[in-house]
């Protein structure tokens, strides 16, 4: 048996930026919470790695769509069966993977018998003669292959599980309470990025699977691009390095949460993900880690206080939570205070990485609400949303989403948010800007 070395962990850090100060009878206290990983993913071995005593310690399932569209125009499945063998020749010695294929059902194309396969230079090249044989014919159904991709990454005895799934149609044969039932029984199993190839496909069922699942979501417009994406996402998911870390929030009595959201790289509400973990304190996931960092907005409520009070607003630590009940910690946590002043000065200064912050997520609404009000013809609201989402995305230094809004809007003047909407936009361009409108730019320290 070969010899494999163990890949190293990342180390967290937690880092708070708030103004603590609070008026006379204030109760509400905001934070950004700064998660930072390091000497794991990349540089120590990554997902595909596999542990001493020859553990595997991730398992990946492709999903590739097959249904009839698929074949218009035919380049489409060439362009998927040359992006999933791309993906196939990213995955690392010791990754267990199977290829699906999707239509109104799903079907095993790789290595079939209800097995995983294990990456290596035989099984890597067996994948790719199987992809060959892959042919456009059907509908789509995505909760099934969801569903068959959980039975065959749990089968696997492994850290980490993945999906990566490529649609370029509406989930039209199956309810949209199937796909929800779906989601809801994969969450917390594996994650999954997902993809949506040319302009058929629907924006809130692709970034619905990618939020539902902690992955990432975004639009291939032209499918010759598939093979680069592919790859950058199996290169990312080959760099995790943890699995399943939840951010754990404890407050002290007389406290309650408002809100807890990720912030960066992307908008992601978690309040609502909530898993109670012991006295007064919850977990929030956030999915796998390797060498990166992310942001988060805490918002608690606090009892009032007298001036010149202090307390604990509360203590941010990472977990990653046990089958047993119990907790993993990760060596890290912040704390986020609360000081009752008189001094308005300190009181009514905002943080600026929460007043960043709050400038990103207000991006992100505006820009799916003025998407939503142009679809209905309500072209006055829909200026008005767009146009707040050119002032802030200007504001903020959101260069990326600026230039996506410049293809829906004519930008009269940035500072001051008028603009006029396009009498013609192309569709890759609408629906690019919904699909990357939660990715947001970190805050300048």
């Amino acid at each position: 048996m070969a010899n494999f070395a163990k890949p190293s962990v990342p180390r967290f850090s937690v880092d708070v930026y708030q103004n603590e100060y609070l008026p006379e009878g204030g109760r509400e206290v905001n934070a950004i919470v700064t998660v930072t990983a390091t000497g794991g993913g990349t540089l120590g071995g990554g997902l595909g790695a596999v542990a001493s005593g020859g553990r595997p310690s991730a398992a990946v399932a492709l999903m590739v769509d097959c249904s009839g569209s698929m074949d218009y125009p035919p380049t489409k499945m060439r362009n998927a069966r040359e992006a999933t063998a791309a993906a196939v020749d990213t995955l690392r010695d010791g990754t267990h993977f199977a290829v699906i294929g999707g239509t109104h059902v799903a079907t095993e194309v790789y290595p079939g018998g209800g097995h995983l396969a294990v990456a290596g230079p035989a099984t890597r090249e067996e994948a790719k003669q199987a992809l060959r044989r892959l042919t456009a014919g059907g509908g789509t159904a995505i909760g099934a292959w969801l569903r068959l991709a959980d039975r065959l990454l749990s089968s696997a005895d492994v850290t980490l599980r993945h999906g990566i799934l490529l649609t370029d149609g509406r989930n039209e044969h199956e309810s949209p309470q199937d796909l929800r039932a779906a989601l809801d029984a994969c969450a917390g199993r594996f994650t999954c990025d997902a993809r949506g190839v040319g302009t058929d496909w629907e924006v809130k069922e692709v970034t619905g699977i990618a939020s539902a699942l902690l992955g990432t979501a975004d639009i291939v417009a032209d499918p010759s691009g598939l093979a680069a994406d592919f790859t950058r996402m199996m290169e990312a998911a080959m760099g995790k390095e943890v699995a399943d870390v939840a951010l754990r929030v404890w407050t002290p009595v007389g406290t309650a949460i408002r809100f807890v959201k990720q912030v960066a790289p992307a908008v992601e509400d978690l309040t609502a993900r909530r898993t109670e973990a012991g006295p007064r304190a919850g977990d929030y996931p956030t999915g796998s880690w390797g060498d990166e960092s992310r942001d988060y907005h805490l918002c608690v409520e606090v009892p009032p206080a007298g001036l010149g009070r202090e307390m604990l607003a509360a203590r941010v630590s990472l977990v990653v939570p046990q089958a047993d009940g119990t907790a993993q910690g990760l060596g890290a946590q912040g704390l986020v205070r609360a000081v009752w002043t008189d001094d308005m000065t300190a009181s009514t200064a905002i943080s600026p990485q929460v007043a960043h912050y709050t400038g990103q997520a207000e991006l992100a609404q505006v820009i799916k609400q003025g998407l939503d009000l142009r679809k209905v013809g309500d072209f006055d609201g829909a200026t008005a949303k767009l146009g707040r989402a050119v002032q802030l995305a200007s504001a903020s230094g959101n260069a990326d989403t600026a230039k996506l809004l410049s293809k829906v809007v004519d930008v009269v003047d940035a500072a001051t948010g008028t603009v006029r909407l396009k009498t013609r936009v192309a569709e890759a361009d609408e629906m690019t800007l919904e699909t990357r409108s939660t990715k947001t730019v970190r805050v300048k320290k």
